[in-house]
């Protein structure tokens, strides 16, 4: 099977949006997330995979497992790695939205598939 590169749009709107996923990929998924105040995506592990969310808009917080919080929201980047549960909370009164990217980690905790 041949990959190509290609072009997707982000929706105008509310809801969410998936960016792209297999078969157009290598094994990543990505989507687009618009919490709108005191909303949250719910908890949530990423088991195999390593995840990315670049936030857009907005302010927050990631919850991490049981215990750890972290502030997030527009201009920040927030890395989870494999096997971590999370959520994400829309703490403030105006909408937070994020684009998330998942990859697939191998069993020695690299990438699947490593580019330049």
């Amino acid at each position: 099977m041949t990959i190509e590169a290609f072009v997707k749009e982000l929706a105008e709107g509310t809801e969410y949006q998936s960016l792209f996923k297999s078969p157009k990929t290598c094994g990543m998924h990505a989507g687009w997330v618009y919490l709108k105040p005191s909303e949250e995506c719910g908890q949530h592990s990423t088991h195999d995979r390593e995840e990315m969310l670049v936030f857009l808009a907005g302010k927050g917080q990631a919850v991490i497992g049981d215990d750890k919080t972290l502030e997030v929201g527009q201009g920040k980047v927030l890395y989870i790695p494999p096997q971590t549960a999370h959520n994400i909370k829309n703490t403030a009164d105006e909408p937070l939205s994020y684009i998330f990217c998942v990859v697939p980690v191998n069993s020695n905790g690299g990438n699947e598939n490593v580019g330049n």
